[in-house]
C-alpha cells in the first residue's frame, strides 16, 4: 500500500514539481506562486518548510531539479528564464546564474550525471544545451529544433551523456554530442498524443514514458531495427489504469518501481514483470492511490536514497510524502 507520512501545506497556487536532491534529504517543490519550497525532516519525522526562493522568477515556476552535486538548482519558468540557485549553507540559496534565450514559456531543466550539461526545453519547439564550466559559467551550446511542436520534458541518461526529449508533438527524440554539436540520433514513435514525461530504469537499458494517450510506453534498444530514424522500439504499452492524461512518470534508481501520477488525482505504483512470457503483462499494479490529490496529481519523485519513499504534488496546492509498503 501506499502510506501517507505528511501533507506540505505553503504554496499558494497549483505545484508543478517535486524533487529530492540526491543525498535524499532535501525536497525542492515549485509552482504557481512563483517560489521554490525546501522542505526537509527535522529529525522527528516531522517535515519543515527551510527557505522559500521567491526572488527569482515573474511567473509560474515549472520545474526544479538538483545538480547531481547537490549544492545547485536550475528552474525553469514561464517567465522564459532559467535560473540557477547554489546553495551558501544548509537551507539558503543565492542566484549565481540567469539564463535567457528562450522565446517563451520554459517547461524543463535537467542536469548531466556529470554536471557539466544542462538541458532545458520550451513551448517555443526547443531543447537548448548549455556548457557548465567549472567557475560556474553558462553557455549555450546547441539549440535543438527537431520537435515540431511545444516540449515538455528533458532528461538525461542516467550513466552517459545521451538527452532525451518529449513533446506535444506525440514524439521522443534522443540526442547525442557530435563534435562540437548536439544531434537527434533517436526519434521514438507511438504515442497518439502528447508526450508529457519520460525516465530511465537503473540501468539505462530501457525507458518508460507517458502521454495524454493514457498509456504508458516501454522501450528498449533494438540492435535488428531496419528504420533508421531509431534505434530504439517500443515493446510493450500499458493501458487501462489512469483515465485521464498521465503527466508524471518515473522509475526508482534505488527498488525498480514505477510511480504515476495523473490527471485523475491518482497515484499508481507498478513493477516490471520479468517473465519471458509474451502473454505476461509488462508491468503488474501494485497499488492505486486515488484521490492522492483532490485535483490533478502533477508530478511524483522518488527519493534516491531511502527506498520506498515517494513525494508527489498537485493542483491542490500540496506535497505529499509517501511510503510504499509491500
Amino acid at each position: 500500500m501506499l502510506k501517507l507520512l505528511t501533507t506540505l501545506s505553503g504554496h499558494d497556487d497549483m505545484v508543478w514539481c517535486v524533487a529530492w536532491n540526491p543525498k535524499g534529504n532535501l525536497l525542492a517543490s515549485c509552482g504557481g506562486d512563483h517560489s521554490i519550497k525546501i522542505w526537509s525532516d527535522d529529525g522527528s519525522n516531522k517535515w519543515i518548510c527551510r527557505a522559500t526562493l521567491s526572488d527569482g522568477h515573474s511567473r509560474t515556476i515549472r520545474w526544479v531539479s538538483w545538480s547531481p552535486c547537490g549544492k545547485k538548482l536550475a528552474t525553469a519558468s514561464f517567465d522564459t528564464t532559467i535560473i540557477i540557485w547554489k546553495q551558501k549553507n544548509e537551507y539558503e540559496f543565492e542566484i549565481v546564474a540567469n539564463l535567457e534565450g528562450h522565446e517563451n514559456e520554459v517547461k524543463c531543466t535537467a542536469w548531466s550525471i556529470d554536471g557539466g550539461f544542462l538541458a532545458s526545453c520550451s513551448r517555443d519547439r526547443s531543447v537548448w544545451v548549455w556548457d557548465v564550466s567549472e567557475d560556474e559559467e553558462y553557455e549555450c551550446s546547441s539549440v535543438l529544433t527537431s520537435h515540431a511542436q511545444d516540449v515538455k520534458h528533458v532528461l538525461w541518461h542516467p550513466q552517459k551523456n545521451l538527452l532525451v526529449s518529449s513533446s506535444y508533438d506525440n514524439n521522443i527524440k534522443m540526442y547525442q554530442q557530435d563534435v562540437d554539436d548536439w544531434i537527434c540520433t533517436d526519434t521514438l514513435e507511438s504515442h497518439e498524443s502528447t508526450v508529457w514525461s519520460s525516465d530511465f530504469d537503473p540501468s539505462g537499458t530501457k525507458l518508460i514514458s507517458c502521454s495524454d494517450d493514457k498509456t504508458l510506453k516501454l522501450w528498449k534498444v533494438d540492435p535488428e531495427k531496419i528504420d533508421k530514424n531509431t534505434n530504439w522500439s517500443c515493446y510493450s504499452t500499458i493501458s487501462g489504469y489512469h483515465n485521464r492524461t498521465i503527466y508524471s512518470v518515473k522509475w526508482s534508481k534505488v527498488n525498480g518501481l514505477i510511480a504515476t501520477a495523473s490527471a485523475d488525482n491518482s497515484i499508481h505504483i507498478f513493477k516490471e514483470n520479468e517473465s519471458n512470457d509474451p502473454n505476461e503483462p509488462t508491468l503488474t499494479l501494485l497499488f492505486n492511490r486515488t484521490n492522492a490529490h483532490d485535483q490533478d496529481a502533477n508530478c511524483v519523485d522518488w527519493n534516491p536514497v531511502h527506498e520506498n519513499l515517494l513525494a508527489s504534488c498537485g493542483d491542490d496546492g500540496t506535497v505529499k510524502i509517501w511510503n510504499y509498503v509491500d
